[in-house]
């Protein structure tokens, strides 16, 4: 088991804490880190965009000029794709882009990003985070005292003060132990979590 240090919102060394290896110690699954992304990131695609082919364009059901003897290009119909108000040649339209993904396969993708933070020293424990009332600069000098700049805070219930104040800091995210993903475990560079949002998790995904 890795022992890493527990630390106050000051910044300040308050005890340890040992993780599981079963949840940040398991071996590395970089397929499974690929596809949880690709998973995430396609299921956020809404698929409604949609245009006309040229058999939905209205108009253009009579032939623009004769065949020959005008000297201009033969044509059939104005809604043709090459012709200003013509249909779309291969016309985008409504679809799902959802992927599916088992269960275990998502679980490892999880397990593999968390390890590799601790591996790489970018997961911070922290006793607490409490803050008496909402307030951006609060939370900014939180960052600055853990040295956090660009992080993701994981807590193991709802902190409404800490999420308010974070929410206008650009490259600052809160979660919940039950909603943490893949895709901001990565994108953001520390994992920031509660002592008792890590305990949370060693139940949930052990």
């Amino acid at each position: 088991m890795a022992t890493v240090p527990v630390k106050n919102i000051e910044g300040k060394t308050v005890g340890s804490i040992e993780l599981s290896d079963a949840i940040f110690g398991v071996e590395v699954n970089d397929h499974a880190v690929h596809m949880a992304v690709v998973q995430y990131l396609a299921n956020r695609r809404q698929g409604t965009k949609s245009t006309k082919a040229r058999a939905e364009v209205r108009g253009g059901g009579r032939k623009p000029w004769r065949q020959k003897g005008t000297g201009r290009a033969r044509q059939g119909s104005i809604r043709s794709p090459q012709w200003t108000g013509g249909g779309v040649v291969f016309a985008p339209k409504p679809r799902d882009f959802s992927i599916k993904l088992n269960k275990k396969q998502k679980r490892l993708a999880l397990k593999s990003a968390l390890t590799d933070k601790v591996k790489r020293d970018k997961l911070v424990v922290l006793d607490s985070i409490n803050l008496s009332e909402v307030k951006t600069k609060a939370m900014v000098n939180v960052c600055e005292k853990l040295d956090t700049p660009n992080a993701l805070f994981v807590m193991s219930g709802s902190n409404t003060n800490v999420m308010l104040s974070a929410r206008n800091i650009p490259d600052i995210k809160t979660a919940g132990v039950n909603t943490i993903n893949v895709y901001d475990i990565l994108k953001y560079d520390s994992f920031v979590v509660t002592k008792e949002a890590v305990e949370q998790m060693q139940e949930v995904y052990a």
